[in-house]
């Protein structure tokens, strides 16, 4: 393996390096490669459940919290106004979350998590699980704790 801070070979096509920057050495590519592998296992794991891996967060947090604005769903789950806005939508269409107007602003939607959206998120947990036990496979326990207490502080800021 090359050394981090060894200088990226010139190209043989271009003849155009990347002094000082490779892409395996990208904290950005290496957790976008590692998110692409999550969601492969997931959607393997959770095979006929129908739910995207934005649909389970929603699931997830809803079943936390009881009851949420949708604005506030969006922030639970790191999702961006529009993301939530279709997510919620697919979730509602398909019975697994109520949403309701707010009594004092009836702009402001109140989702809570039906019976079935429930019960769908008991299998999707454990497809989760199954997801997460499989990436985190060539980790020790020790390895695994300290892998997402890093990833916290880095998505924590």
């Amino acid at each position: 393996m090359r050394d981090e801070q060894e200088p990226a070979a010139a190209s043989p096509e271009t003849g155009v390096s990347a002094p000082g920057y490779s892409l395996d050495a990208s904290a950005g590519h290496m957790l976008r490669r590692a998110h692409q592998r999550y969601q492969s296992m997931f959607q393997e794991c959770a095979a006929g459940l129908g739910l995207t891996g934005p649909q389970f967060a929603a699931l997830l947090r809803l079943s936390e919290m009881g009851r949420v604005t949708q604005n506030h769903l969006g922030r639970l789950a790191a999702m961006d106004s529009a993301t939530v806005q279709g997510v919620v939508r697919r979730l509602v269409d398909r019975g697994l979350v109520q949403a309701t107007a707010d009594p004092q602003d009836r702009r402001i939607r109140i989702l809570t998590i039906t019976e079935a959206g429930a019960e769908l998120l008991r299998a999707a947990q454990k497809a989760g699980r199954r997801a997460n036990d499989s990436v985190l496979a060539p980790l020790s326990a020790v390895e695994r704790r300290q892998l997402l207490a890093m990833l916290r502080r880095v998505a924590e800021g």
